[in-house]
């Protein structure tokens, strides 16, 4: 009988502990609730010890939580309709807030976050949505921070991962972003034959100050001429050359030579000559 007895106060006593205690992890904070009423005292991670039919746990996870965000369909300042999509990390700062002031702040976080982007869509140009994420993600950042206080939520950083936009609009872009990069080509090839043109002016100003540096060009372009093994090679001869050849030797080949000087007659019979005409050349004297 009396062993009888002693094993049931064990199995009681084994009961009683086993209903009493609880494990919290290290990732989570466990609050008791005692006839309803939250304690003011938060469990750290470990063995946490319970009144039986009294005390409840309830356990929160301080980790931080990654909530995605559905695809919003929405119209930006522009009148462009977009669907954009993000990602929020969030975590839990006051177990006790977000254990008592809101029903599930996951689901509470995610309806606030879905709200807040389809205003941003609607207050934020295309290109601020393609081009200036971040500005935006501070934007929608604080937008949802700011109601997460109230439930003891800290939000950690929101994200824009995509945006979405209509057939029609990306092939407009496409033209666009063509055009765009056949007017930067053809900007570069106009400063280019600007510039080339300045070289060829300089090249000819010196050239005219020294004939001898266009002779040079004159031997090279032959030389590139040669190059090709062509059957047939025409070789220019400029004036310059010429000029120059006049230069070197002293003499002019052009200029006219002054005429003999015809000799005159002498007198006859102490008479003065009669001067000789046209009529007279070609009779014989």
């Amino acid at each position: 009988m009396v062993v009888e007895i002693l094993s049931a106060v064990v199995v009681v006593g084994g009961v009683w502990l086993t209903a009493s205690m609880r494990v919290v992890k290290q990732y989570e904070r466990g609050l008791v609730f005692r006839f309803g009423r939250v304690r003011p005292q938060i469990r750290e991670a470990g063995l946490v010890y319970l009144v039986p039919f009294a005390d409840k746990l309830q356990k929160v996870n301080m980790q931080i939580i990654t909530l995605p965000i559905p695809g919003q369909d929405g119209i930006t300042r522009d009148n462009v309709t977009v669907r954009v999509d993000a990602v929020v990390y969030f975590k839990v700062v006051d177990p006790v807030l977000a254990a008592v002031n809101v029903q599930d702040y996951r689901s509470a976080v995610g309806q606030v976050a879905q709200t807040s982007l389809r205003s941003i869509i609607g207050k934020s140009e295309l290109d601020d949505l393609l081009s200036n994420r971040e500005r935006l993600n501070e934007g929608l950042e604080l937008m949802i921070d700011s109601p997460a206080l109230d439930w003891g939520i800290h939000i950690d950083r929101v994200e824009i991962k995509d945006v979405a936009l209509p057939e029609a609009m990306k092939r407009s872009m496409s033209r666009q972003a063509e055009a765009e990069r056949e007017r930067r080509a053809r900007v570069i090839s106009a400063d280019g034959e600007l510039q080339a043109s300045h070289k060829l002016a300089q090249a000819a100003e010196t050239m005219s100050a020294h004939p001898s540096a266009l002779q040079l060009r004159l031997l090279e372009t032959v030389v590139q001429v040669a190059a090709e093994k062509n059957s047939t090679l025409v070789l220019p001869f400029p004036v310059e050359l010429l000029r120059f050849l006049e230069n070197a030797s002293g003499h002019n080949p052009r200029q006219p030579q002054a005429p003999a000087a015809t000799p005159e007659a002498e007198p006859v019979n102490g008479l003065a000559p009669l001067p000789r005409t046209s009529d007279d050349a070609g009779l014989a004297p």
